[in-house]
């Protein structure tokens, strides 16, 4: 580039994307005189899914303004909680994500994921048409433009995914509602309406069932139980809200 240039400072929590140059506070960026804020922002490494509030010399703009010479620009992360308007929350993951999938599934979050890797057109074509949230640690991917929403995950570990993304977008949960397996909806099953599904053992053992209705998978408290009902335990009672008292 050769044209104006403009001193950007983006927040610490956006720094592990950028360069090492650009994560000591203020610094220096050549532009072209044409390309909008937007643009520069990501062309650094920054998925604007991730970018907040941007600040212009004191005053808010969009992402479609034109950096002009000499102007400092703050580019605060996203706030938290995030709002996403304009639909039912719900979630899309890429192919890297399926234990995060699942275990927002057991939640009861609409979280739609394949376990083969579909690839990015795809992705964000449903993203779009579905009005789904993307999540992903592919910063490529955010990048695409027919996306409806998305949002980066920011850790490689189950545990932190999973706070992270309850901490951004704060989806109202309804756990051992949704079938981990396919995303449909779980309904109470009786014993004999599933029998061919299950084995003697557990017949034996279980009165308590559940069956999707979508794949029929049955599901029952079963050795896996105590594991998931601690993963449930822990979200509600760190993300769920805190009713009001009635003189509040």
């Amino acid at each position: 580039m050769n044209g104006p240039e403009i001193h950007l400072d983006f927040a610490p929590e956006l720094r592990l994307f950028v360069p090492s140059g650009h994560r000591q506070g203020r610094t220096p960026v050549i532009t072209d005189g044409r390309s909008t804020l937007g643009h520069v922002i990501e062309s650094i490494g920054v998925p604007l899914t991730e970018a907040g509030r941007l600040v212009v010399d004191g005053r808010p703009v969009g992402a479609s303004h034109i950096p002009g010479a000499g102007e400092s620009i703050e580019v605060y992360a996203v706030e938290r909680p995030q709002h996403v308007p304009g639909a039912p929350l719900r979630f899309l993951l890429d192919v890297h994500l399926g234990t995060l999938a699942r275990r927002l599934r057991l939640l009861g979050v609409d979280a739609a994921y394949f376990s083969e890797d579909i690839g990015d057109p795809a992705l964000a074509t449903i993203s779009a048409r579905e009005q789904r949230v993307l999540l992903s640690r592919d910063r490529g991917l955010l990048r695409r433009r027919e996306l409806w929403a998305g949002a980066y995950v920011y850790s490689d570990q189950p545990d932190e995914q999973l706070r992270d993304v309850l901490s951004r977008f704060t989806p109202e949960l309804a756990p051992w509602t949704r079938c981990t397996a396919c995303n449909g909806d779980l309904v109470p099953a009786t014993k004999d309406s599933v029998r061919d599904r299950i084995e003697g053992g557990t017949e034996r053992t279980h009165d308590v069932f559940a069956q999707c209705v979508v794949c029929e998978r049955v599901y029952w408290r079963g050795a896996h139980h105590q594991r998931l009902d601690a993963i449930v335990a822990a979200a509600l009672r760190d993300f769920s809200p805190v009713p009001r008292s009635a003189d509040g």
